[in-house]
């Protein structure tokens, strides 16, 4: 097996060693960055429909197979493939309401923050240099701070981490991750970067080299033998699920057939380097860099393959900051530690009053400008429409704002959307390239009578709008300053 996953010149301290103090107040630092970071809107696309979905779940015992609240995809096939991790959003509204939202999302959030801190103190022996590299993961990953199903994959990836590191010591821990994939597999679609992860866990524990920076050491043959077995029963429980084949081979449908989907959705594009984020990133890797060439640490092989898939994954696709945040982050740690070991830095009465009136401030501020209703409140979405569309009846069919689908068919269950974020069912029988040719102004007029569309529910500024009401053909029902509801004032074209 790999001698040292996150390998540093200074050999990490026991547990039973280690200073309490120092620890304690790094995870009150994390734990207070990360209050202070993660946002109190929960007004996400997704988190509408994934709480209609739980809801029904749990109310008819059985798991949903075939779409029920489009009537452009009525009916077609569909796997609810996060239907685990949709449960704890919905126990968490089911009790605290909105409020019980935002508490899961902030305390999935912290596990995965207090594990990767977890992770670069084991790295680096450095409580300081692992609560930089983790707070320089926080910012990294706010992208996908929210309620996201996401989230639940980030902590599984974390755990599989955390016992790559603990199986040098305790080889046998292996045996849990057949345990692990299983729940993954019913949770969230990353744990195809998880199987793909211990497969290189494996093969880089199989090889012995000794090159420059680069020291690492094969494992014996049963310990091989013991961790390729535990891969293939990994590999065998992705299909203990309610779909079969079919959801362990979502992922793949996802990266080859769901062009639109990808090309289209935000947090599939590249990262913008001019963006705060990207100025992180790219900040932490000249870091790197320059920290290996003042004084080189060696890397194991899995240390290097980890670098190469989180740099790669963050700079092609910007939702994979937050993985690039667990698998770089660390790696930071452990270049930082002999620096700040250096430092011997002492936790003085100042610097401890310091630390204090900064995890004070990171509290004490959202906590002072929160609002009971905080979290319902997001311009993109019609709120303001709601108490009308409460009311409101339609007698046909309504083309609404994509985003907007999941809230409508969790506020508004009586009116079938158009379309809504779970972009996959749309793609497959057009409908979503449809939907980016009528906002787009490519024939909308001529599509929106395709679909026999007669309302629009959509943004009140979009060009869309503005062409339907100079046509004299749609009259306005409701207006506010950012939505708009347009009726068709004659029928459409057959």
């Amino acid at each position: 097996m790999t001698e040292k996953m996150y390998d540093s010149q200074i050999a990490p301290p026991s547990l039973a060693n280690a200073r309490i103090g120092p620890r304690a107040i790094a995870f009150c630092l994390i734990a207070a960055v990360v209050f202070y970071c993660v946002p109190q809107s929960m007004a996400d696309p997704d988190i509408w429909w994934h709480l209609r979905d739980a809801q029904l779940q749990l109310a008819t015992h059985s798991f949903i197979t075939r779409d029920l609240f489009s009537f452009t995809a009525a009916g077609a096939p569909w796997m609810n493939h996060e239907w685990l991790a949709e449960l704890p959003f919905y126990a968490g509204f089911h009790l605290l309401g909105i409020n019980g939202i935002y508490v899961a999302s902030l305390l999935a959030i912290e596990i995965i923050f207090s594990g990767i801190l977890y992770l670069a103190y084991l790295g680096s022996g450095s409580w300081i240099a692992a609560s930089l590299a983790t707070i320089a993961g926080i910012f990294l990953s706010t992208i996908s701070f929210g309620p996201r199903t996401l989230l639940f994959g980030w902590i599984l990836l974390v755990i599989e981490l955390l016992i790559f590191t603990r199986s040098r010591k305790q080889e046998r821990i292996v045996w849990t991750l057949p345990i692990l994939f299983l729940v993954w597999v019913n949770t969230h679609g990353s744990w195809l970067i998880g199987i793909t992860i211990f497969l290189l866990f494996i093969l880089s524990s199989g090889i012995t080299l000794q090159i420059g920076c680069i020291e690492n050491r094969a494992a014996s043959r049963q310990q091989l033998v013991r961790l390729a077995m535990s891969w293939a029963l990994s590999a065998a429980a992705l299909f203990l699920n309610p779909y079969g084949w079919r959801l362990v081979f979502y992922p793949f449908n996802l990266a080859f057939h769901q062009k639109l989907n990808v090309a289209n959705v935000e947090e599939w594009q590249s990262l913008d380097f001019h963006s705060p984020r990207g100025r992180i990133l790219l900040f932490s890797l000249v870091l790197l860099f320059l920290l290996q060439l003042l004084r080189a640490r060696k890397w194991s092989l899995f240390e290097l393959a980890l670098a190469c898939v989180g740099i790669y994954s963050a700079l092609n696709y910007s939702r994979f900051l937050f993985l690039a945040a667990i698998l770089v982050m660390p790696l930071l740690a452990a270049s930082l530690a002999p620096f700040t070991l250096a430092l011997r830095l002492r936790l003085t009465p100042l610097l401890r009053a310091a630390l204090a009136i900064l995890i004070l401030g990171c509290i004490l501020g959202p906590i002072r400008t929160h609002k009971a209703n905080a979290t319902l409140s997001d311009p993109r979405f019609p709120q303001k429409a709601l108490p009308f569309l409460s009311t409101f009846h339609p007698q046909g069919r309504v083309f609404n704002e994509q985003l907007w689908g999941g809230y409508l068919i969790w506020n508004k269950r009586d009116i079938p959307v158009f379309g809504d974020s779970r972009i996959d069912i749309f793609e497959y029988n057009g409908s979503f390239k449809d939907y980016l040719d009528i906002i787009r102004l490519t024939n909308p007029l001529a599509l929106l009578d395709k679909y026999q569309i007669r309302y629009v529910l959509f943004e009140s500024k979009s060009p869309l709008t503005y062409l339907l009401k100079v046509t004299g053909k749609w009259k306005v029902d409701y207006e506010d300053d950012t939505t708009v509801l347009l009726e068709r004032a004659s029928p459409a074209s057959k």
